[in-house]
């Protein structure tokens, strides 16, 4: 058995052991966390940032079982498909809600052309992925009701700046079932300054997203400090992307961006009210 399959193997033998006890659950689904962030299908610069990003304790908070069935909005590069859909491949479903097709963006193509290379060339871990396009025009990414749980990752200023949030999260509340989880991680703006509407700076502030996804129907239920960063001062020359891993001013003050790390991030659980 090679051992890219070999592992594949240890998660399904991990996560299939579990006992009827609450905390042997809980523990087996820890072990086959641990198990996955080790894999080979994360390349070590994707490890490396587990140190800011938290993964396994950011999807605890969330709540994410092997048995859930979780839409990724805007996955690519597949950092995070990369956790997620080997946790949930034997006993859940993962959709990958990527960004639409637009033939007149190089960027956009590469992108996803690299993320549907990145699963064919692992189907013993994606070959049950199901890549749906998540649309920016409120439409639907599958069919209402149908997940237990939506994930974002620092994606906010992205559809601010495309001014179409809003839209983003009807999608996303349309798709969960009632009592569903949206567990939501962006980069946190300084709350003294005001909100720029198009977050160029690609912080968003917190009191402004939780408002901004209430309005479209959630519930905020919890908040965790996992992934903040008191370093962050969030006052760059070039924003967010100032910091690591982007460094977009290069060489210059390189050190100093490196010992604050990546960006302060709020981390935030709602649901989909029951009615």
């Amino acid at each position: 058995m090679s051992a890219r399959y070999a592992m594949a193997a240890a998660v399904v033998a991990v996560l299939t052991a579990a006992c009827a006890s609450s905390s042997s659950r809980e523990s087996t689904l820890e072990a086959g966390l641990t198990v996955i962030l080790a894999g080979d299908q994360r390349p070590p610069e994707e490890r490396a940032r587990d140190a800011y990003r938290h993964p396994k304790e950011t999807l605890w908070f969330f709540g994410i079982r092997p048995e859930t069935r979780v839409l990724e909005v805007w996955p690519e590069p597949g950092w995070y498909t990369a956790v997620i859909a080997p946790l949930v491949r034997e006993k859940g479903k993962y959709y990958a809600g990527v960004i639409a097709a637009d033939p007149s963006s190089k960027y956009i193509t590469r992108r996803l052309e690299e993320y549907h290379a990145r699963l064919a060339a692992r189907p013993d871990l994606y070959d049950r992925v199901a890549v749906v396009t998540f649309p920016s025009d409120g439409g639907d990414a599958v069919p209402p009701g149908s997940v237990d749980m939506v994930v974002t990752f620092r994606n906010i200023h992205n559809w601010m700046a495309r001014g179409q949030a809003a839209q983003a999260f009807q999608t996303m509340y349309r798709a969960l079932k009632p009592g569903g989880v949206l567990g939501v991680v962006e980069h946190r703006g300084n709350p003294a300054v005001p909100q720029d509407p198009k977050a160029k700076s690609g912080y968003v502030n917190e009191d402004y997203a939780i408002k901004l996804i209430e309005d479209q129907g959630f519930r905020l239920v919890a908040k965790s400090g996992v992934n903040d960063n008191p370093r962050d001062t969030k006052d760059y020359e070039q924003g967010v992307w100032t910091l690591p891993p982007t460094y977009r001013l290069g060489a210059k003050d390189h050190d100093k961006y490196a010992a604050i790390g990546e960006s302060d991030r709020f981390t935030l659980k709602f649901v989909k009210p029951s009615r």
